[in-house]
């Protein structure tokens, strides 16, 4: 854990580098120290349909969700959700709607396998 879920309206990629974002967005978890770095995971969604406000498709946005673990207390999700916006601010200033949401989800039903590569 956490997992990075990043989506955004198509045109963004002509204006951001995604990639670079969505890697920033990792090292940021990364070097919070609230995670061990082999937990964190990072992934990117183009939205080739959106609506937003009455602007339909006209206004773009990228929305993080940031799921975590249950257990964190209220300060570590505050911090980590205002450094991601920091980082979006940085890479997309001129993208009208940048927003993050960190969810928990719940250990008791959480499962993984990890193998060795």
């Amino acid at each position: 854990m956490p997992h990075i879920v990043m989506e955004y309206s198509d045109p963004v990629s002509e204006r951001v580098s995604v990639g670079q974002l969505l890697e920033d967005l990792h090292q940021t978890a990364i070097g919070s120290g609230i995670f061990d770095v082999s937990d964190v995971k990072s992934r990117a969604y183009a939205c080739h349909d959106w609506l937003v406000a009455d602007k339909d498709d006209q206004e773009n946005f990228i929305h993080v969700t940031l799921w975590l673990l249950d257990g964190r207390d209220e300060e570590q999700k505050r911090n980590l959700s205002h450094a991601f916006l920091d980082v979006m601010q940085q890479h997309a200033p001129e993208v009208a709607s940048l927003s993050v949401d960190v969810r928990d989800m719940d250990r008791r039903w959480y499962a993984k396998v990890k193998r060795d590569a």
